[in-house]
C-alpha cells in the first residue's frame, strides 16, 4: 500500500546517490507484460530485473518488495478502463453495461489479476478515479444510502466472478493441448450417453452444442449483465413509486 501513497520507496537514500536510470513507470509496465506472459507465479523481482537489463537491487529503488510491485500493477491496468460520463445521452444503464464490458475484457488481458481484487488493496489513483465516476453515475441514477453500496458491490462481484469462470475454463483448455472443438468432440459424446435418462439435459446440450463456445460465453454474460440491471432499475422504479 505504501507504493500508492509515497513517490517512491527509498526516497531519503535517493537524495544522496545517484537515482537508477529505470523509472517506477517503466518497472510496474515491464511487470505487468511478464505477468500476463507467466502469471502470478512467474513475476519476481530478479526476473523483473532481467526483462529489463538490470539487477534485482535497480527495483528497489523504486519500490520496496514484490507486494507493493503487485500493488501498482493492478492499478495499472485498471487505468485501461474507460472514463465513465453520468451525463451521457444514452443513459446511465447503457454507459454502465458498456463499462462493465470493457472490466470483463480487461480482465481477460490480464487474467492474473483476479485473485487480487479482493485481496488487495487497489486503492491506487486509477482505482479510486473508477470509483469515484462509478458512484456518480449509480448517484445519479437515483441510488443512495446502502442501495448505492449494494448495487456497486452486486456488479463487480458479477462480472469478476462471471469472468474467473470464463479464465478457468480457458486455463483448462490451453493446458490440454486441444482446441476448444477437439475437447467438445471428446467431451459432448459422453455427456449426451449419460444424458439418455435425462431428456432436458440432452435437449439443453443439443441446443447449446451449436454455438461456439465464445457465443457462449458472450451471451451468458450478457445476459446475467441485463438480468442485474433489470433489476437495479426495477429497485429504482420501486423506490420511485413508495
Amino acid at each position: 500500500m505504501r507504493a500508492l501513497l509515497q513517490p517512491c520507496s527509498g526516497a531519503e537514500t535517493m537524495a544522496q546517490t545517484s537515482e537508477p536510470a529505470l523509472s517506477r513507470e517503466q518497472i510496474v509496465r515491464a511487470a505487468v507484460a511478464l505477468l500476463d506472459a507467466e502469471g502470478l507465479d512467474g513475476l519476481s523481482m530478479r526476473r523483473l530485473g532481467g526483462k529489463l537489463g538490470a539487477g534485482a537491487t535497480t527495483l528497489y529503488w523504486h519500490v520496496a518488495n514484490k507486494d507493493e510491485l503487485l500493488e501498482l500493477a493492478l492499478d495499472e491496468i485498471m487505468g485501461e478502463l474507460p472514463v465513465l460520463d453520468p451525463d451521457a445521452p444514452e443513459g446511465w444503464r447503457l454507459v454502465l453495461a458498456g463499462y462493465l464490458r470493457a472490466f470483463r475484457a480487461m480482465i481477460h488481458r490480464h487474467p492474473w489479476a483476479i485473485p487480487l481484487f479482493g485481496t488487495w488493496p487497489n486503492i491506487g489513483p486509477n482505482a479510486l478515479r473508477q470509483m469515484e465516476q462509478t458512484l456518480r453515475l449509480l448517484i445519479r441514477a437515483g441510488f443512495s444510502g446502502v442501495d448505492l453500496d449494494h448495487a456497486l458491490a452486486v456488479l463487480f462481484d458479477y462480472v469478476i466472478g462471471a469472468t474467473a469462470t470464463e479464465v478457468a475454463w480457458e486455463q483448462v483448455v490451453t493446458r490440454s493441448g486441444l482446441e476448444p472443438c477437439e475437447i467438445e468432440k471428446v467431451v459432448l459424446p459422453y455427456l449426451r450417453g449419460a444424458a439418455a435418462s435425462y431428456p432436458l439435459l440432452a435437449r439443453y446440450l443439443d441446443d447449446i452444442s451449436r454455438l461456439g463456445q465464445q457465443e457462449v460465453a458472450e451471451g451468458r454474460f450478457d445476459f446475467g449483465l441485463e438480468v442485474l440491471l433489470d433489476g437495479l432499475e426495477a429497485r429504482l422504479r420501486r423506490a420511485g413509486n413508495s
